[in-house]
């Protein structure tokens, strides 16, 4: 059995990481903190969890996070990388679900998430958590960087055209929708039921945090710097990123067969049929991406169409992903969820 820690249990992440470890088979949940609910029990904060996690909140002070084999922090922007040296120096495995470790570049991390950097020197060290890309070097990993919910999605569906070299890498388009708990278990104004709800907007169009890391990885996959129009959008939906991302074509390809054989053998991206319009409420719960590529009118334009669970795939689910290729579990493990419906 894994012996885990968890840091910030308390937000949206937090309780999908648990639910998804209660019903892992070599998962133990060692010690979950909170600052704040310190003494709380997880089932009184999560009814959801009775009798699947009988642990109460430890404050951070006391936790011994040093005893886990692998930390998960499931905390704001800024937390992860007070802690990560000392837990990797006692031998723990960390795992970052904000944004500490995603830019390899320690100027454009402190320009995009303004504040200084900890620990600049793990930057390095620290592998991007996308599976479909990443996976070796996962394996050998002592710190993994989660991808943002928007860059999963949005990587995932241009990295074929990429990869084959099919599109113009310098005008990429990501128009992007995020339900409200991609915002986080917090009270704030734009969340609210009366403002969220029977209301459609973008945000965030002059620049997103997610924006550099996007490019940051797109680039890496093609060889060389892409341009990319990043727009998000919130929804009025709890779950769900659906990403509709655009790029012409600069020669001829079964685009369908492309996508269907760069896929071929991963568990958690689903290739739809020709003509097929993915909806996020058939990844709810799950930790899937499901991808449809169309060619409108037979023109230049190629169109993809991805969508995840933003606390799953985009969040907790690949979370879980890389703890199994850490430990040499079978990738699948404690993640096999037939989605949720209605």
């Amino acid at each position: 059995m894994i012996k885990i820690g968890i840091v910030g249990g308390t937000g949206y992440t937090g309780v999908e990481l648990l639910r998804l470890l209660a019903m892992h088979p070599q998962a133990k949940l060692q010690v979950i903190t909170s600052r704040a609910d310190a003494g709380t029990k997880v089932q009184q904060m999560f009814p959801s969890l009775r009798k699947h996690v009988d642990l109460a909140f430890s404050h951070p002070d006391t936790a011994h996070l040093e005893d886990c084999e692998v930390v998960f922090f499931a905390t704001p922007n800024g937390i992860a990388m007070q802690q990560a040296r000392e837990l990797l120096q006692a031998g723990v495995k960390v795992i970052d679900l904000a944004a500490d470790f995603r830019l390899q570049d320690v100027a454009s991390w402190e320009k995009w998430y303004g504040m200084s950097h900890a620990c600049p020197e793990l930057l390095a060290e620290a592998v991007y958590g996308l599976p479909e890309v990443n996976r070796e070097k996962i394996k050998a990993a002592r710190l993994v960087a989660n991808p943002g919910c928007y860059p999963t999605a949005v990587q995932l569906g241009f990295i074929p055209l990429l990869k084959a070299g099919l599109i113009d890498s310098d005008n990429l388009i990501a128009d992007v929708k995020s339900g409200v708990s991609g915002a986080g278990r917090k009270a704030e104004i734009h969340t609210l039921l009366a403002e969220a709800s029977d209301n459609f907007k973008a945000y965030g169009v002059a620049g997103h945090r997610h924006l550099p890391e996007v490019v940051q990885g797109l680039s890496l996959v093609q060889g060389t710097q892409v341009g990319l129009t990043f727009v998000p959008h919130l929804t009025p939906m709890i779950r769900g990123i659906h990403a509709t991302l655009y790029g012409r074509l600069q020669r001829e390809t079964d685009l369908q067969t492309l996508y269907e054989q760069h896929y071929a053998g991963e568990h958690f991206v689903d290739v739809l049929p020709a003509g097929s319009h993915p909806e996020t409420r058939s990844v709810r719960g799950a930790n899937c991406c499901r991808i449809a590529v169309h060619r409108p009118q037979g023109g230049n334009t190629v169109v993809v169409l991805s969508v995840i669970d933003n606390l799953v795939k985009g969040a907790a689910g690949q979370a879980v992903q890389y703890m199994n290729i850490m430990f040499g579990l079978p990738e699948t493990a404690g993640l096999n969820i037939v989605p949720l419906l209605p």
